[in-house]
């Protein structure tokens, strides 16, 4: 089990976030490759090194076109779709997106639909979240942990005027995350860095034993008088493949009256706009009635988005909230070569010891689609794989 844990020392934003995963290793060719990949035009991205304090760290800067369009969430998502990216990649980009326009949505009163992604949407916001994602996942990062989060204080200047720090949507990402007081007069934590840390890190907590592999430092786009402006990444291989014990936030309703259909559809943008997982059961209700029994599972600052969404768009009058713990297995996605193409395996660490490889269904029906094969015959081959390359 790969580990990476954040040190917010300084906080935390995107272009901190490139920075550091350059420093720990990630070739930085592929991350100037990215816009090219993202179809972004007009667009570089420029890595040096500067000097943080007593800190030599790396710096990443994105260049693009000064007038830059307001993009809603769905200008978004297709052009991460459309990128020349790993699917992986694709979700989790997505994922925080989807995050930060949600709380954007809700500063604004409006609907992540309709809300405009103003400075946050502009094409280095792009760069840094899907440049986060990848470097992680080339890294072959597994699970993330980070450090209470500063907040800083002041004012800054934005598209509407100054507001204060922390900005309305960074405070709104930070619901559930652990924060701590600072007494610098500047953002340490922007809406780009809430968004990617508090989608992306399964604990706050610190990490279990590693062996420490890998350090990198990223560097903040100002020089903070009191401390050095860094966010360093500490990145190495855990002793065991112990589950992961973590409080996870469980929503269920029940209903009678509503259209499967509807309710069907409704579970498939919840898992997509960020819950871990959603169940639909037949059950008998009271008089005997059939209905419908749905449950959430979501992370704990997502409760109540969730609550707000099931009350909004299914014929409940009420969502039951309840605070679970559950044990997860470490996981990672790794790609094997077969007579079909490259075909993508989930691959769980036991606590035994060993590995468990599953297919990704996604990448088997792809597969099975352009070789015009049977989905069992290619998540077959995908297995025998695994096995010859010695489960690993």
């Amino acid at each position: 089990m790969r580990i990476a844990s954040f040190d917010c020392f300084s906080g935390i934003s995107g272009d901190m976030c490139l920075g550091a995963l350059v420093s720990a290793g990630w070739p930085a060719a592929s991350l100037e490759d990215l816009p090219r990949r993202l179809r972004l035009d007009g667009v570089s991205v420029e890595v040096g090194e500067t000097r943080r304090g007593p800190f030599v760290a790396t710096r990443v800067q994105v260049s693009a076109p000064a007038k830059q369009p307001h993009r809603h969430l769905r200008h978004v998502v297709e052009m991460i779709e459309a990128g020349d990216l790993e699917a992986l990649v694709r979700e989790r980009a997505i994922a925080v997106f989807r995050r930060l326009a949600a709380a954007e949505a809700e500063v604004h009163g409006s609907t992540i639909e309709k809300v405009h992604f103003h400075e946050v949407g502009a094409v280095d916001a792009l760069v840094d979240v899907v440049g986060t994602v990848e470097g992680l996942s080339a890294l072959g990062v597994n699970r993330i942990y980070a450090s209470p989060l500063p907040l800083g204080g002041g004012t800054v200047q934005s598209e509407h005027g100054v507001i204060p720090v922390p900005a309305p949507a960074t405070a709104l990402l930070l619901r559930g995350a652990p924060v701590r007081a600072s007494s610098i007069q500047a953002e340490l934590v922007t809406p780009t860095g809430a968004a990617l840390i508090t989608t992306l890190a399964q604990g706050w907590e610190s990490p279990p034993p590693f062996r420490l592999e890998r350090v990198g430092t990223g560097a903040g786009g100002r020089d903070l008088k009191e401390q050095p402006n860094v966010l360093r990444i500490l990145i190495g291989e855990a002793d065991a493949a112990a589950p992961l014990k973590r409080r996870v936030a469980v929503l269920e309703t029940a209903l009678d009256d509503d259209n499967p259909q509807y309710v069907a559809e409704l579970m498939s943008r919840l898992i997509a706009e960020g819950a871990l997982d959603a169940m639909l059961a037949p059950t008998v209700m009271k008089k005997g009635r059939a209905g419908l029994w749905l449950v959430v599972i979501a992370e704990l600052e997502a409760a109540e988005r969730i609550a707000n969404q099931l009350l909004s768009e299914t014929s409940t009058l009420g969502v039951r909230v309840r605070i679970d713990e559950r044990y997860e297995l470490a996981r990672s996605v790794r790609s094997v070569e077969t007579a079909f193409g490259a075909v993508k395996l989930k691959i769980a660490q036991l606590p035994e010891g060993g590995t468990r490889a599953v297919p990704e269904f996604e990448s088997v029906r792809a597969a099975a689609e352009r070789a015009g094969r049977p989905l069992r015959e290619v998540a077959e081959a995908a297995l025998a794989a695994w096995s010859r390359n010695g489960g690993s």
